[in-house]
């Protein structure tokens, strides 16, 4: 169960040792106590929405999402839980979290080293899962994975969508599958009630975004930029037509991410008229970078609620 009600302020305190801690998890050396980062206050509980219902959600209020985006494992699965806790509690519509992987394609420098040093760690998809397992029900937002095609085949599509909707996972982004390969991550996804996100560019033909958009559940992702992740200086202006090409062809929300760094960022997308805003490797190097895990997840608490206020 997921609670229902977000606090008006990130990161409550509490006077208690909370016993629930994630310190007993062995996911790393480096252990961050749940003692100060803990769930949002709430009067009842109830499921969390799924990636289109939070979008419709927030339709109805004039509101536009806010997705950020981690790596797990970096620089330990243990402060991945709490910044996951940081990430929601601070105002995070849907959280999207990257599985690392030895050769993510559509990665910047800052996501493929934060990858590297969580493989290095010993981070693995079943200590990601054991975690998920252990914050998810704390969430009130619910949370897309993030994975190229290899792991899920290697696993076989079927097992791991059922493994994933174990772990309370509710959508799914593969950045490296071609629309033509989709049928069966599509069918598998459906009969476990995930959410299959698929991407569109800046370079995909008319015909082929509109099969995409058409294919994709959840919300259509729009990259806003060609080639990698990776902040930029700005955002390109061809956006602001992508966004309406693809809404000329669909009803379905789009998020725009890749190259979203800047709350100036934030606000000037939500003005073009996205539904939703997906800010990555800003997180990322933030928690990578960081002298402690401490200090990390203090700096993204201030970082998402500057972002988030771009959208108020």
């Amino acid at each position: 169960m997921a609670i229902s009600l977000k606090s008006t302020a990130c990161l409550l305190q509490i006077k208690k040792q909370n016993t629930h801690s994630l310190s007993r998890l062995s996911f790393g050396k480096s252990v961050v106590s749940t003692k100060r980062f803990t769930p949002m206050a709430a009067l009842t509980s109830a499921p969390t929405l799924g990636l289109a219902d939070t979008f419709s959600k927030l339709k109805e209020q004039g509101k536009v999402a806010f997705i950020p985006y981690i790596t797990a494992g970096d620089p330990d699965l243990s402060t991945t839980a709490e910044a996951l806790k940081v990430l929601d509690s601070c105002g995070s519509d849907i959280i999207e979290l990257g599985v690392p992987y030895s050769d993510p394609l559509a990665d910047g420098p800052v996501i493929q080293a934060a990858a590297t040093r969580s493989l290095a760690k010993g981070t693995n998809f079943s200590s990601i899962l054991s975690m998920l397992k252990e914050v998810v029900p704390q969430l009130s937002c619910p949370i897309a994975l993030f994975t190229y095609y290899n792991p899920i085949l290697k696993r076989g599509v079927g097992n791991f969508m059922s493994t994933v909707k174990d772990a309370g996972i509710h959508g799914l982004v593969v950045p490296d599958v071609p629309l033509e390969e989709t049928e069966t991550l599509r069918k598998e996804a459906l009969k476990n009630k995930i959410e299959l996100v698929l991407l569109t560019t800046p370079t995909t033909p008319t015909e082929r975004m509109k099969a995409i958009v058409e294919a994709s559940e959840g919300f259509v992702y729009l990259v806003s930029s060609i080639g990698v992740t990776g902040a930029r200086a700005s955002v390109s202006d061809r956006v602001q037509t992508l966004l309406n090409e693809i809404k000329e062809a669909t009803t379905k929300p789009v998020a725009v991410g890749f190259g979203i760094s800047k709350p100036e960022h934030v606000k000037q997308v939500a003005g073009w008229g996205a539904d939703g805003v997906i800010v990555g490797s800003a997180m990322v190097r933030i928690l990578g970078e960081a002298k402690s895990p401490e200090e990390g997840l203090k700096e993204l608490e201030s970082f998402t609620k500057s972002l988030k206020s771009a959208l108020l």
